[in-house]
């Protein structure tokens, strides 16, 4: 069978045995699409297929968007990188750093040094996803700061409420995956003095032509929403309206106003096809640049040391492979041969960053190809151990496999 009518076989059987509700999966290839498919149902429940133009929420996917858009303000003059956040949030100027990750929040030390806007965009702040912990500080994210993608609390108190909490680690020390990139979200929108929305609009959307790509899903494309599902009791796909932790509702109220520029992004995989292509373009995608050829070398560029890199965890888990690096708000490939397919696996230099709901993407600039795939299950970890779900990730590794295939 064709790898391509192999991804869609796959993505039917996992739809088929009741795993997953659909998928689209995209491969662009030498300026023209070589693959895409679209299996399966973006709403079960209203008994709408999925398409290509079904909108998704893109989890961390969103990051290297937001990282982008800090990148462009920096070029402008915004910040440099190792300028101090405290310049923009006093908040941060005195922080503390906890001896044990799961110790009392009162048992620390001073930072060693203040935190840098290129230590948010490496996630070497010290600042972290609270539910990746047990105990205080666990409780303190989930208490002060709200649901991490939906959160009731305004910008303007979320910031001082981040602050209030003691880094798990000193800045620029290791990798600690969290919240450091819906800081440096909310950091350039008030350097911008706009909603951090307007500033991706203005600095990512707008020139790359994403239509379909922000924080919420207009009245007129909800049809085109796919609904999420995760899996109940017994083991059967189920819609989910609100993600763990309340995390995420499934009908944003309009009042809402924090955005959460790591994790908040809806799009399609042909707005983040556009994207994508910056990385194959040196920032420039049709003869429109976003960012200048140094500033892509420098955002796919490793920033992480080896001890960083061998150290860096995420639920007990290794983050990178031995072949994989981090840039500035991406993964990066520093050799093919021992680089983890879910951080990226193509060729030497080639970026992307996967989503909580199954998402992924990657940019090759050896081959000059973007492979993006997008699902809609969130999968508890306890659930993935009893198999649930896995039928969704095998079609995703059967794309990885056309996307990665050589010759």
């Amino acid at each position: 069978m064709a790898g391509e009518d192999a991804v869609a076989a796959a993505i039917g059987e996992a739809v088929g045995s009741g795993q997953l509700a659909g998928a689209v999966s995209l491969l662009w290839r030498d300026g023209r699409v070589v693959q895409t498919a679209a299996v399966g149902w973006r709403d079960r429940e209203a008994d709408l297929p999925m398409t290509r133009d079904t909108i998704f929420r893109i989890a961390s996917m969103s990051k290297p968007v937001t990282s982008v858009a800090a990148l462009s303000l920096m070029e402008a003059g915004g910040f440099a990188l190792d300028d101090p956040i405290a310049r923009w949030a006093p908040e941060f100027h005195e922080m503390r750093v906890l001896r044990s990750p799961t110790g009392p929040l009162h048992d620390g030390d001073p930072a060693e040094r203040p935190i840098t806007f290129e230590d948010l965009l490496t996630h070497r702040s010290g600042i972290t996803y609270g539910d990746f912990w047990q105990g205080p500080i666990a409780a303190a994210y989930a208490d002060l700061l709200g649901g991490s993608i939906d959160s009731r609390v305004e910008p303007d108190d979320w910031i001082p409420r981040l602050a209030g909490l003691p880094l798990i680690d000193q800045p620029g020390r290791g990798f600690h995956y969290g919240a450091s990139t819906d800081l440096l979200g909310l950091l350039i929108a008030r350097i911008e003095g706009a909603p951090l929305g307007e500033v991706l609009q203005k600095r990512v959307f707008g020139p790359l032509g994403m239509r379909d790509t922000g924080f919420a899903v207009p009245p007129e494309a909800r049809e085109r929403r796919a609904a999420a599902y995760g899996f109940d009791a017994g083991g059967r796909l189920a819609r989910l309206k609100r993600g763990v932790g309340d995390a995420f509702q499934e009908e944003r109220p309009d009042w809402m106003s924090f955005v959460s520029g790591g994790q908040g992004l809806w799009s399609t995989v042909d707005d983040y096809l556009a994207f994508a292509r910056l990385f194959l373009g040196e920032g420039a995608v049709d003869g429109v640049r976003v960012l200048q050829p140094e500033t892509m070398r420098l955002m796919t560029t490793n920033r992480l040391t080896e001890a960083q890199r061998a150290a860096a965890a995420l639920l007990n888990q290794p983050v990178f492979a031995s072949g994989n690096g981090f840039g500035l708000g991406v993964a990066v490939v520093l050799d093919p041969a021992t680089a983890l397919v879910m951080r990226g696996k193509g060729g030497l230099g080639t970026v992307g960053w996967p989503g909580a709901f199954g998402g992924w993407w990657q940019a090759d600039p050896t081959d000059g190809s973007v492979a993006i795939f997008l699902m809609h299950n969130m999968v508890g970890l306890e659930q993935i151990a009893k198999g649930l779900g896995m039928a969704g990730y095998m079609a995703l590794l059967e794309f990885q496999a056309l996307a990665t295939a050589r010759g």
